[in-house]
């Protein structure tokens, strides 16, 4: 049956009532900010991460703000992305806590280690496509494989359209979230399941910081460096988080297959 939405009134397009989701690399950063802006659209969700400290403490507090009113809709579970095993245990326990797994989120992911690929060893290159790529992969596959109707959004990267030195593993592994959301939207879209994904530019996360610490110390402004953009500002995890919600919504509901990117324009020039 296919949908008709044309006499849905805006609020009920834009509401997540009644779904329920998941979200990888949920304790921090895009992902927190993407687990509190579905629940403030009514999901109920688990937050995934490695860090299962942080992960707690994200879910008890957006858990406390749920419009819900009530405890327990906002949850937490500790997930290595490649350990399959535990990336399907993840979206068992969505299904048998609330009934279905509607959303779900591959957030988790390493950030680029600079240096050049003359000087990466085997060991790096094969762990971050195991998380950046395999657990992204695993996670589209397990929720498809419970979802009834659903949406999965993959976070990929401006990288994923363009190439940069000193970053060529990261390059690789995004460019593979490009494809493999192109690809998934095909298989899965004649089951009512949508793929869809974002591509950042510089986002200001504690893991970016991170990643640039070697370079602040070397005296770059990294402020300054990364509000180098058309919009005059760097980007902030909710500038992305906003744009997930909205995918998972049925305001989306015919967009399949595409990956928007978020950079505040710089891909432009």
């Amino acid at each position: 049956m296919i949908p008709d939405f044309t006499t849905s009134s805006l609020s009920d397009l834009f509401s997540l009532q009644g779904r329920n989701a998941v979200v990888t690399g949920g304790a921090q950063g895009i992902g927190s900010q993407t687990v509190r802006r579905l629940s403030e659209l009514g999901a109920r969700v688990i937050v995934a991460d490695i860090d299962d400290v942080s992960a707690e403490a994200t879910a008890l507090a957006i858990d406390a703000t749920h419009p819900l009113g009530t405890s327990g809709n906002v949850l937490s579970a500790k997930v290595d992305v490649t350990d399959t095993t535990a990336v399907a245990a993840v979206a068992d326990l969505c299904c048998s806590m609330w009934g279905s797994l509607d959303i779900w989120i591959n957030n988790a992911g390493i950030f680029p280690t600079t240096g050049p690929a003359i000087d990466a060893d085997d060991a790096f290159f094969q762990h971050l496509l195991a998380v950046n790529v395999g657990g992204t992969f695993a996670g589209a596959r397990e929720a498809a494989r419970r979802m009834e109707r659903g949406v999965i959004v993959n976070v990929a990267s401006t990288t994923s359209f363009r190439a940069a030195p000193g970053i060529s593993a990261y390059v690789t592994s995004k460019h593979a979230v490009l494809g493999l959301t192109r690809s998934l939207a095909l298989e899965f879209g004649p089951r009512d399941i949508r793929v869809v994904g974002v591509a950042p530019g510089p986002i200001d996360t504690p893991g970016v910081q991170d990643q640039l610490a070697p370079l602040k110390a070397a005296g770059l402004d990294v402020s300054a460096h990364m509000s180098r953009t058309p919009l005059g500002r760097a980007g902030q995890p909710d500038d992305i988080a906003r744009v997930i919600a909205f995918l998972t919504t049925d305001m989306a509901a015919w967009i399949n297959g595409d990956v928007i990117v978020i950079d505040a324009g710089s891909h432009a020039g």
